[in-house]
């Protein structure tokens, strides 16, 4: 009969175990990440008198593209104009965001310099339902 009680108290005690995980009760919430907007313009090292595509921006590229895919990048791309261009991204803080930015090889080698901007998005369909 003790076998019993002892065997019912060690599946109570799995089970207990069992639900608490199921909980992830110490498990952080993910932090609430904030929008930024980056104005990119010509900088030092732009090559005067060619267009954004003749630039040295490979770098640049492969750059934005691991933003992607890590998945802070929400929109970017160049200006029609030639003018220089913008991105979209998410971070933590704002420490984080800089270190975006100065990490950007078209920044730190002086082809761009960069804008940045927190951005409080506004969510216009709540509007439209009023």
């Amino acid at each position: 009969m003790k076998w019993l009680i002892r065997a019912a108290v060690l599946m109570w005690l799995c089970a207990t175990v069992y639900d608490a995980r199921s909980l992830d009760v110490h498990s952080d919430p993910e932090p609430k990440k904030t929008t930024h907007l980056v104005v990119y313009r010509p900088g030092p090292a732009w090559i005067s008198g060619k267009p954004l595509a003749e630039q040295p921006l490979k770098d640049h590229g492969r750059y934005v593209l691991s933003l992607y895919v890590k998945g802070s990048l929400k929109f970017a791309g160049p200006f029609s104009d030639d003018a220089g261009g913008a991105l979209v991204f998410e971070a933590i803080d704002e420490p984080e965001a800089k270190a975006v930015v100065a990490a950007d090889p078209a920044v730190a080698s002086g082809i761009f310099v960069a804008e940045l901007h927190p951005w409080k998005l506004v969510d216009w369909e709540q509007y439209v339902k009023k």
